[in-house]
């Protein structure tokens, strides 16, 4: 199925299947500026830290290699220097995807118990570092079962590298596209005076996409700062959604510090402290989303959860997992006038529910004929694959423009 995937989107990257230009038309919309939800558009394939399942995440080859497999957005998770540049880091503890902890010249900078988000973490944090000194770094695969060639051998990017290869790859390609930076921690970084939302804008500003329709989705786990960059932009905003695991049930879990965003843990506020994550999928907080943001960004099991197989499998894994009927949180949020982007989709057994039959392409069709706008994926070949057959089985009409010369008018 991969070798399958792979010429699919090979195929569309060469023009082949003439696909959409998806992000020219990744509407937004808030109160006041396009009114009613527009028409649904082919879903978005977004490259999770870029291509991370080929390639050490957060790496310009990451998102490179993603952009050449058909993703319409790459995906950078920022944090800040000590000197106040934005990179493009998973979190701000830089111990398992850099190769840090093997330089002696910064063993001095390790730290134990260092709190992010009110958890106690050991190791090495961006925030102690200079851009200057971050370059010298080369990123690493985190996930031990993916491939570890490429350890060593790439830098850490700045957010202003990663929005230069976008535009410049979509140049060459002939398609736009976009970025979809996350602000990691903000409360965190403007507690140690880096506050990240300002930086971000300026690079867009530099690169002149801080408009309402430049092809950029900015995403929080936190609520504020989606209601400060709100009066200071309007590039769309996307509230993400988390919890901590699945329990056996399906329920959710929401075991600190994924119970709910954290600025609402560090506000003290009895009605916020109240509130779980979950809070925001209601129709109430739906609502209160659509006052500041374009969409949410939900983990895929408040869609579609999973339970325990009974008796318990023998795979590993969510393998030994079933998936249960989907919840309706697509559609209310669609009812809201919010855009879905889920999170996220991978190819690996081991995270790949048993009912799925080991094809991840399976998983990602499910999630779009129920209405997903977007799936932030590590392996985007693979989504982009998923997209061509959904629309072959929601268009019959479409395997025309598979195989005619003439595709004029298969763009939409």
């Amino acid at each position: 199925m991969r070798i399958f995937t792979a010429m699919l989107a090979a195929l569309a990257v060469a023009g082949g299947l003439n696909v959409v230009d998806h992000t020219a038309h990744a509407h937004g919309w808030r109160d006041g500026d396009r009114g009613p939800r527009p028409a649904a558009e082919a879903p978005l394939v977004i490259g999770h830290r870029g291509a991370s399942g080929y390639l050490p995440e957060h790496t310009l080859e990451s998102y490179a290699l993603a952009i050449e497999l058909g993703a319409d957005f790459i995906e950078p998770d920022l944090v800040s220097t000590k000197d106040g540049h934005l990179i493009a880091r998973h979190e701000p503890n830089i111990t398992h995807t850099t190769d840090v902890a093997s330089r002696p010249e910064f063993a001095s900078r390790r730290r134990s118990g260092w709190l992010v988000d009110g958890a106690a973490e050991s190791g090495f944090f961006a925030s102690d570092f200079t851009l200057a000194e971050i370059k010298t770094l080369r990123a690493r695969q985190p996930f031990a079962e993916r491939p570890q060639q490429f350890n060593g051998k790439f830098e850490i990017p700045t957010f202003d590298e990663v929005v230069r290869l976008a535009q410049r790859k979509g140049r060459e390609l002939g398609r736009t596209v976009g970025v979809y930076p996350e602000t990691k921690h903000p409360t965190y970084h403007r507690a140690l005076g880096l506050p990240l939302e300002e930086k971000l804008l300026q690079v867009l500003t530099r690169h002149g996409w801080n408009y309402r329709e430049a092809p950029v989705f900015i995403q929080s786990f936190e609520q504020g700062n989606l209601v400060a960059l709100n009066k200071m932009t309007r590039v769309r905003l996307v509230q993400l959604i988390d919890a901590n695991d699945v329990r056996p049930d399906g329920s959710l879990d929401f075991t600190a510090p994924y119970d709910r965003p954290y600025d609402w843990t560090a506000s003290g506020r009895p009605e916020l402290l109240a509130r779980t994550f979950a809070y925001l999928t209601t129709d109430e907080g739906l609502k209160e989303v659509r006052r500041y943001a374009d969409g949410i960004g939900p983990w895929k099991r408040y869609i579609v959860s999973t339970a325990a197989t009974s008796p318990p499998g023998t795979a590993p894994g969510e393998a030994a997992l079933k998936t249960l009927p989907p919840s309706d949180l697509i559609q209310r949020a669609h009812k809201a006038g919010l855009l879905v982007h889920a999170y996220t989709f991978r190819n690996e057994a081991a995270r790949l529910a048993g009912s799925y039959a080991g094809n991840p392409v399976n998983e990602v069709l499910q999630f779009f004929a129920l209405g997903l706008d977007g799936v932030f994926t590590d392996f985007p070949d693979t989504a982009v694959a998923a997209r061509v057959l959904h629309r072959l089985s929601s268009d019959p009409a479409y395997a025309e423009c598979l195989t005619r010369e003439e595709r004029r008018g298969c763009e939409r």
